[in-house]
Order: C-alpha cells, then sequence, then structure tokens
C-alpha cells in the first residue's frame, strides 16, 4: 500500500472523486480512501447535475459521458404536479429533454447563459462514470473497503490511521499526506476528527424514501411521464422521480407534521397513495431509506491541512438538486486552492480562503432551501378537499393550486440564480472595487464582472467556450484592446511571483456581454473574477499579484 500522498481524500463518493479529478488536472497526485467495495451499488440519492456542475464537469472531460447516460432519448425531464402518478395533472414544468435541450428555448428552463445546461441524471449513473474517469488516472489511487479510525497533523503533515474492513485483525496502516479532505458525508468521520460541529436546524421535514421496480407504471398514466412528478392529494403528498424511464421509480413519501415516528406511517399504503393505484399493482421494493431533511452547516471547513466538502460539511433539504451540487463547487473551489500550494505560488495563509468563500454561499443556500421546503409544506397542508373531484369546484382548485404550485416551484428547477448567482465577497484573495455584487434569488441573478462573481458567459468562436479557455491558474480577458503594456505588466508582475497567468484577447469577439465594461479582466479556473481595471502601472500589477497569491495587500 502506498504511505504517502499530497491529498488524502475520505469519501470516494461524488464529491470526493470530483475533488480527486479536479486536483489530477491540476498534476496533482491523491488517494480516496472508502469503506464500500469497489463493486458496490451506488446511492439512488441525487437527481440533478446542475448547469454550474455540468460546466465543471466540461472542463474535466466528463460531461459528455454524464449527458449520455440516463434516461431515454425521448423521455421529457418535465416537473408534473398531480392528483397521483397516474392521476390528472394540474401544472407542469416544461425541461427539455436529451434530444431538446440544447434546441428547445421555449420554456423556463430553455435560456442558460453556459454552453453547459443542467441535466437530470441520478447518482447510480454519475457514480460510474466519475469512477471509470478515476480509474483512467495515473495520479489517483483508491483504497476500497478501508476506513479512517483516527488522524493527527502537523504543520508539514496529516498523519491518518487505517482499518482493512476486510481484515480488521490485521494491524492498523497509517498513510501520510500532505492535506487531508472529508468527503465522507453526514457522519464524517473527519469532521468529528476535526471537533468541528454541525450548527443549525436539525428537522426540517421528515421523508419515506423507497426504490421500486414497477414496468407497468408508465403504462397507466393517463398524462405524459415527466422526470419527477409530485403528487398532491387529501390523503398523501409525495413525488416520484424516473430513474430509468421505463421500470425503476425513486419515491419520496413527505410525512406530516404529526408524524414523528416513522414506523407509524404504513410504507406501502403510502406508495399506493402516491401512485394512485390499487391494493392488486405489483411493484417490488429495491431499497429504502428514511432520512431526516435538516439544515446544517459545519462551523469549520478547515482546520490547518485537514478540509471538509459536500456532505460533510453543510446538509440540507436537496431543493432544488443542491445537495451534491453544493459539494461538487467546493471540491472545485477546495481543489485549485490546494493547487496553489502544492505549487508554491501561493503564501499558506491564503489556504484559508476555501472556507471564507464556502462558508457564506453555503450558509446562504442552506436557508434557500429550508425556506422553500417550508413553503412546500405549507401547501401540502393547504391541498384542497375537493382537488379530485369531477366539478366545476372541483376543475377550479386544481386550476388555482396547480397555478400556485408552478409560481412556487419554477424557481427551483430553472435556478439560475443558484447556479450562477452566487458570488464571493469575503476572500483574502480577490481584489474588490467600489461596486457592489448585484443581488440573486433561487431562480433569478444579473451578471456581472463585480470581483467575486462568475465571468458571465461567452463563446469565442462556434463550439469554443470562455470556460473551454481559461488556464489551470489565471486569465486575463483582454476586453478593449489587445495586449499591450498594461498585460505586459501584469505578466511581468505574475512572473516575478509565481502566479500562473495566461492573456486572452477577447477585443474582437462580437457577442461579447455588457457587463465586459472594463479593459482587464482577470478571471481565475473556477471562473470566478478576482480583479478588473482599466489602468494599470507596474506597481500596481505587482500589488494586485501579491494579494491573488495570499501575499499582499492592495487598495484599489
Amino acid at each position: 500500500m502506498i504511505s504517502d500522498t499530497p491529498v488524502l481524500i475520505v469519501g470516494a463518493g461524488p464529491v470526493g472523486m470530483t475533488l480527486a479529478l479536479c486536483l489530477a488536472q491540476q498534476g496533482i497526485a491523491s488517494i480516496l480512501v472508502e469503506m464500500k467495495s469497489s463493486d458496490a451499488v451506488p446511492d439512488i440519492k441525487c437527481n440533478h447535475i446542475s448547469a454550474r456542475s455540468m460546466e465543471l464537469f466540461r472542463t474535466l472531460g466528463v460531461a459528455n459521458d454524464l449527458r449520455a447516460a440516463g434516461l431515454p432519448d425521448d423521455y421529457p425531464h418535465d416537473v408534473s404536479y398531480r392528483t397521483s402518478t397516474v392521476g390528472r395533472e394540474i401544472a407542469r414544468i416544461r425541461i427539455p429533454g436529451r434530444l431538446t435541450r440544447f434546441t428547445d428555448h421555449s420554456g423556463p428552463d430553455g435560456h442558460w447563459p453556459t454552453p453547459e445546461p443542467p441535466h437530470r441524471l441520478n447518482q447510480r449513473y454519475i457514480e460510474p462514470i466519475l469512477r471509470a474517469h478515476v480509474e483512467r488516472q495515473n495520479l489517483i489511487k483508491t483504497i476500497y473497503r478501508h476506513q479512517v479510525v483516527s488522524f493527527s497533523a502537523t504543520d508539514q503533515a496529516v498523519h491518518v490511521e487505517l482499518l482493512d474492513l476486510d481484515q480488521p485483525s490485521r494491524p492498523i496502516h497509517t498513510l501520510q499526506a500532505r492535506y487531508l479532505v472529508g468527503c465522507d458525508g453526514g457522519r464524517s468521520t473527519v469532521r468529528k476528527g476535526m471537533g468541528a460541529k454541525l450548527v443549525g436546524d436539525e428537522v426540517v421535514q421528515r421523508v419515506q424514501s423507497t426504490c421500486i421496480r414497477a414496468p407497468e407504471l408508465i403504462g397507466l398514466m393517463q398524462e405524459p411521464p415527466a422526470w419527477s412528478m409530485f403528487t398532491v392529494n387529501p390523503r398523501r403528498s409525495g413525488n416520484i422521480y424516473a430513474i430509468d424511464g421505463q421500470e425503476i421509480w425513486l419515491i419520496h413519501n413527505y410525512l406530516r407534521d404529526h408524524e414523528l415516528d416513522f414506523d407509524s406511517v404504513d410504507r406501502d399504503w403510502a406508495i399506493r397513495a402516491i401512485l394512485g393505484v390499487g391494493a392488486d399493482f405489483k411493484y417490488d421494493i429495491l431499497s429504502n431509506e428514511d432520512w431526516i431533511g435538516r439544515r446544517l452547516v459545519s462551523d469549520q471547513l478547515q482546520q490547518g491541512r485537514v478540509f471538509l466538502a459536500g456532505d460533510a460539511a453543510h446538509l440540507w433539504v436537496p431543493y432544488a438538486g443542491y445537495g451534491m451540487n453544493a459539494g461538487l463547487a467546493d471540491a472545485a473551489n477546495l481543489a485549485w486552492h490546494l493547487a496553489a500550494q502544492w505549487q508554491g505560488w501561493a503564501a499558506p495563509n491564503a489556504l484559508s480562503a476555501y472556507e471564507r468563500e464556502r462558508h457564506p454561499i453555503t450558509e446562504q443556500v442552506s436557508h434557500f432551501a429550508m425556506d422553500h421546503a417550508h413553503a412546500m409544506s405549507r401547501r401540502r397542508r393547504a391541498i384542497p378537499v375537493e382537488l379530485e373531484d369531477d366539478t366545476e369546484q372541483g376543475a377550479a382548485a386544481r386550476a388555482s393550486f396547480g397555478q400556485d404550485l408552478y409560481h412556487l416551484n419554477v424557481q427551483q428547477y430553472c435556478c439560475a440564480g443558484l447556479n450562477f448567482g452566487y458570488y464571493y465577497d469575503q476572500s483574502p484573495v480577490i481584489v474588490y472595487d467600489a461596486e457592489k455584487a448585484p443581488a440573486y434569488s433561487m431562480g433569478d441573478f444579473t451578471p456581472s464582472t463585480v470581483p467575486g462573481c462568475r465571468a458571465p458567459h461567452f463563446w469565442l468562436k462556434p463550439g469554443v467556450s470562455l470556460i473551454d479557455v481559461l488556464g489551470l491558474g489565471f486569465t486575463l480577458l483582454c476586453v478593449k484592446c489587445p495586449p499591450d503594456a498594461a498585460s505586459d505588466y501584469l505578466l511581468e508582475a505574475a512572473g516575478q511571483c509565481g502566479v500562473p497567468l495566461k492573456v486572452l484577447d477577447v477585443s474582437d469577439v462580437a457577442d461579447l456581454p455588457p457587463q465586459y465594461t472594463h479593459a482587464l479582466v482577470l478571471v481565475r479556473w473556477d471562473t470566478h473574477i478576482v480583479w478588473r481595471g482599466d489602468q494599470i502601472t507596474p506597481e500596481i500589477a505587482r500589488s494586485v499579484m501579491l494579494l491573488i497569491s495570499g501575499s499582499g495587500s492592495v487598495e484599489i
């Protein structure tokens, strides 16, 4: 077994594997430690890859494989609200499926300012694809069926003790890593070892989840199928996700406020009430899980050389699909900061940027999710009793309640704000100016080049996106004119400070977004803007480079 590594990652789920792939792209080796076996059946929890995550996977060369997997080509990715799965539809959020994802711009989910719009795909497909890419990387090693039992950190390294779960009587094996990252879920051993605490709301929602095989279900639907089908009726509220678009379905039964005990609700009865089928309908249970939706955020994301990412760092009701996807954003951010340390151009204190950037966003997104969960809970408590009636009153109730559900939920399924609106406004390695970043909501945002924001997307030429050409360190966009003395000052300063800098002339791009009002815009690999300006001196150029590498400060 390998004895040391630059980065040891605990947990080989989507977040851990993505972190390893990001590090490998930067030329950094890592070891993944996973308690499960290599052939374990993946979890079925996550059902959505956000646009921002798909951008990340595009840079890693994974996006096309992910987009080719999952539901059949012609299966709708819509969200449908119904009196039951086989009952009347009262609202539908149109979302393009695989065949029309890049051509259908008619609905609320049709316009995304990115080359990689979101993709509805279950975790059972995501993990094998990521694992295949991990296995092709010489810089990544995976140790299965091992558990971290303890670790200790010094100023120079982290010493991690591993237990072989298949041979627990064997002596504990110790690995040495320069950095340790806990991507090991809500019960994180790494978080507990750090002494970090989850803080927030312990109970937001209780859910019975059941994965079933029911090949006859789709034939019973009187409405066209959808990726997600919400049931709302006076007896039960729940949600069913299409996993393969044929016979595998994931059902969430949302328990009511007074249903504090999972066992108090008959699972079979609830499933049939959600589906709208009788006692003669046959299905097989493939797996089930009872879980509590929470809003919990770790009070620390870093302690020296030890870090947390994904569910180890935050847990919340997965509204808008931002459970796993928030973890993937953690991975991209942390990988970049660790690379800066490993490559030697960033000061040690620059690592604090990970927590200072990600923690506020984590808090904000967790509140978005919790607030939406509460809003949906209120709607479930107010389902009209006549919703299923074949009367004028029933029809009116369906129209009104359906419209209400549509307007409440379209923001979470077409969530451009969550994808592209968040910004880092407390980072020690971003050069801020006087302009404040625009506010955003779950659904909406205003593109901006304010430092800390995501660089507004544009195409350099057909098929070539901005994110396709960003350097692994920083990229200087020359917006108003070709590279000149100003860009030369920054290049020289970057060379003196050892900062990796690429210069890109975009002055002749035809459809440059109007937000690019400054002559120069400095963007880092994860697409966040770190500085902008119109004029620059050699002194300011050096100050900028010192600040973004964590070695100085500057006022602009």
